[in-house]
């Protein structure tokens, strides 16, 4: 059984979460009684909480706007949760830099009860991180938070942005979404020069300037993750390969991720995938290594290092076999 004061933090943490709870909700979720509820939110109200409440059966208790909430307070099960998450962002660099997430991690296990830390120390022994490769570029953690405010906002901002070629621009940008495919950030915003959609990698992204200028988006808004997903699909790339593959839509993602090739239904039981690479025998190792049946539609340099490439590693196991 709970404190009388441990109970109360449960309760004003609960009523934070929702814009409103019934009684029957918050003594299920406490495993009190109802009148027990009833009485710890006359407790609160009594310490300055503006609990409000509608009364008949369908009624229930929220936090007036405004109400100031008390600091942080997790359970368990949350507290694990944010542990793993931090620690799973310093090793993936998922907020770009390690070094936020690592100091938040070492902050939060001073203060964790026993139990959590024994548990997350169990989790550490038993999980294995592949590396990242080496000087793979991360967006700084304050750049993260630049570009998260300016799509917030909604204002046009000045970008100085250096592409993959390593040209430098400074151009005017209409802020929309990040994006974070697992691997990197990307920046949605439209161009206001050019007047299209655009995805930037974050990473490259110098500096962003709010300009003063609000931006109302006019007719339909385009996919965040579905221009991210084309933009890495297909280019930059010296060589652009068209194949189909035998399997529907749903397995052809499982075989060449929408981050890696651009994919389109060719009827119910085919998916037709462009995808992209440094040469044309790059891509046929690619297409090779996915050990499934497939067809190059083009173009005929992929095709030929491909059959090249097949014939190489069936004449290897013939000369193997005698």
């Amino acid at each position: 059984m709970l404190s009388t004061s441990a109970r109360l933090l449960r309760l004003v943490s609960l009523l934070a979460v929702r814009p409103a709870w019934t009684c029957a909700e918050l003594a299920e979720r406490m495993e009190v009684t109802e009148r027990t509820v009833r009485r710890d939110v006359a407790r609160l109200r009594e310490l300055g909480y503006a609990v409000d409440s509608d009364p008949g059966p369908w009624g229930g208790y929220r936090l007036r706007p405004g109400t100031r909430t008390p600091p942080l307070i997790l359970d368990d099960e949350e507290a694990l949760a944010v542990a793993v998450g931090l620690r799973e962002a310093a090793l993936s660099g998922a907020l770009g830099g390690d070094q936020a997430a690592l100091s938040a991690l070492l902050k939060l296990r001073q203060v964790l009860p026993r139990r959590v830390a024994e548990r997350l120390a169990e989790m550490d022994s038993a999980f294995v991180q592949t590396p990242r490769a080496a000087g793979e570029p991360q967006v700084a953690a304050g750049m993260l938070l630049e570009l998260a405010g300016a799509c917030r906002r909604g204002e046009r901002a000045r970008m100085a942005y250096r592409d993959w070629a390593g040209r430098a621009s400074v151009r005017d940008v209409d802020p929309y979404r990040l994006v974070h495919t697992g691997r990197r950030w990307y920046f949605v915003a439209r161009d206001v020069e050019r007047d299209e959609w655009r995805t930037f990698r974050a990473d490259r992204v110098e500096r962003v300037q709010p300009t003063g200028r609000d931006v109302e988006f006019t007719g339909p808004l385009p996919d965040p993750a579905l221009l991210v997903s084309r933009a890495t699909a297909t280019g930059p790339y010296a060589v652009l390969a068209t194949v189909r593959l035998p399997v529907p839509g749903e397995q052809a993602l499982r075989l060449i991720p929408a981050t890696v090739g651009l994919h389109r239904a060719d009827g119910p039981d085919a998916t037709v995938v462009e995808v992209g690479g440094s040469s044309a025998e790059m891509l046929a190792a690619y297409l090779l290594g996915l050990g499934t049946p497939l067809r190059v539609l083009a173009p005929d340099s992929v095709r030929e290092a491909l059959l090249r490439l097949t014939r190489e590693v069936l004449a290897a196991n013939e000369d193997a076999s005698t």
